[in-house]
């Protein structure tokens, strides 16, 4: 009886866990900032603000209950769940959920690229 192709691409002795970087700094500091209110400006003049709920292989991130504002326009209007491609991103900014005044930034976690 001869194997499928798909079913000879899936090899039993590599478990994600294997190769998974789980305990890398920057997997762990990704890991602290799920569900944290992130605002993100992209290179077309735009701003979203929203939790951040992670991220894919090329570090597309994604966002829930997300507003968007465009620079400019004092209005905004609500997107819902976004994934916003690495390329377009100039700025993220996180938020303190805990702080008593909304809004507040936390300390050293903007990233400036």
């Amino acid at each position: 009886m001869a194997s499928s192709p798909a079913s000879s691409l899936i090899s039993p002795s590599i478990s994600p866990s294997s190769t998974c970087h789980s305990t890398h700094p920057s997997v762990t500091a990704l890991k602290s900032l799920l569900t944290t209110t992130l605002r993100i400006a992209t290179t077309d003049n735009r701003v979203f603000i929203g939790s951040f709920m992670g991220t894919d292989q090329l570090l597309n991130i994604i966002l829930v209950n997300t507003e968007e504002y465009i620079l400019g326009n004092e209005t905004s209007r609500f997107v819902g769940q976004i994934m916003l491609p690495w390329r377009l991103v100039l700025h993220v900014e996180a938020f303190d959920q805990q702080s008593p005044s909304k809004g507040k930034a936390r300390d050293s976690r903007a990233l400036y690229i």
